[in-house]
């Protein structure tokens, strides 16, 4: 039982890191596809809202109850401490840096919008016939 709940302890892992990317970068993905906005702008504004409320993704303690159940050690804080902390943050997670890192997302994203919003109205409508 312990290897079926480290291995859904992974896909959560996977999981986690694939909605933060589709949270940052997602509105990237709108540019090709329109409709995505429907589905990355919840996204975005989840994420910065978590991060800079220094709240804690639900994710992170069902990943850590899988890693228990498999005889694993769960570990404290969330997934962007344990995780991306060495990776992406300077030395210290403080409060203004978390405060800061949601802004980002929501203000990353918003120029984004913008500027395809911006684009989208500019562009020429085919005739209707």
């Amino acid at each position: 039982m312990g290897s079926i709940h480290r291995l859904l302890a992974d896909a959560v892992l996977l999981l986690h890191g694939l909605f933060i990317l589709f949270a940052v970068l997602g509105g990237l993905g709108v540019w090709r596809w329109p409709r995505l906005a429907w589905l990355h702008l919840p996204a975005a504004a989840w994420a910065g809202w978590v991060v800079s409320a220094g709240w804690t993704c639900p994710l992170t303690p069902l990943e850590n109850r899988l890693r228990r159940s498999a005889g694993e050690a769960g570990y404290g804080g969330g997934f962007i401490e344990h995780y991306l902390l060495g990776l992406i943050y300077p030395e210290g997670l403080t409060r203004p840096v978390q405060i800061g890192l949601g802004a980002g997302v929501l203000l990353f994203n918003a120029v984004l919008y913008g500027w395809l919003l911006a684009r989208r109205i500019r562009a020429p409508r085919a005739p209707v016939p």
